[in-house]
């Protein structure tokens, strides 16, 4: 038995990372848990998988329903599914602002849209988004990401404040760089990968990157019938690099 013991869950972006974490660790606590993702073929049993594109409202609801109607109902939802990007405000082209924005933002939006009639009949219904670090510190070469997860740090508090009256809690995870396969593939395109991993896990005053299970945890933690009090909420994940100020270290 565990907190989520009787409740549904739907993960977006759950075949890997921290969606597939998050999926992982809610299953272990009691959940049943739907997987939506543009690639489910990764997932197996317990979670359930469906095929979904986040930037397309068809393919969004036809993947809730049926994923609904498998758990029986739904009680989290986990917006957790996003794509990264690159560069200052001069090297992304407007198509690829639209596109990021469409799916970290938008993408959340539809996903929202689609799971909050059946959210609103919960006892217990919750909504977590995966925000970043990036909404909150300045991070070079990262506008067109950081814009996109400003947003959805708004998004989350706009949320919160709507859907409260109705017994609907909305909080967001602020990952610090995360040990994902997308940071991955950063990493394998950098012209010294030892370098660049140096680098990132320097950013972080834990001195690592943050794993995908501690942030699954954060997600969990909001999500669970325990945190019933808590809504509004940003969660940092980010081994300390949002809070701490350290000084250098003496020599």
């Amino acid at each position: 038995m565990g907190d989520f013991t009787g409740l549904t869950a739907l993960v977006t972006g759950g075949a890997s990372g921290i969606g597939r974490a998050t999926a992982e660790l809610l299953a272990e606590r009691g959940a049943r848990v739907a997987v939506l993702d543009l690639d489910p073929s990764p997932v197996g049993p317990p979670l359930l998988p469906y095929r979904a594109d986040v930037a397309d409202d068809t393919s969004v609801r036809e993947a809730v329903a049926s994923a609904v109607t498998a758990l029986g109902g739904l009680d989290v939802l986990v917006n957790n599914a996003g794509i990264g990007a690159q560069g200052t405000v001069e090297d992304n082209p407007d198509a690829e602002w639209h596109r990021v924005l469409d799916v970290n933002v938008l993408g959340m939006v539809r996903t929202a849209r689609a799971c909050l009639p059946h959210l609103r009949r919960s006892a217990h219904a919750a909504i977590v988004n995966t925000c970043s670090i990036a909404a909150t510190a300045g991070l070079p070469g990262r506008a067109l990401y950081s814009a996109s997860k400003g947003a959805v740090l708004a998004l989350t508090l706009a949320m919160a404040a709507d859907h409260v009256r109705e017994g609907i809690r909305v909080n967001c995870v602020n990952p610090g760089t995360a040990d994902t396969p997308w940071v991955g593939r950063l990493l394998d395109a950098a012209d010294d990968p030892a370098a660049e991993r140096a680098a990132l896990e320097a950013r972080q005053p834990t001195g690592r990157l943050v794993d995908a299970a501690e942030v699954a945890g954060a997600v969990a933690y909001l999500a669970s019938p325990l945190s019933g009090a808590t809504t509004g909420t940003a969660l940092a994940v980010d081994g300390g690099m949002q809070g701490l100020r350290l000084r250098p270290e003496p020599r």
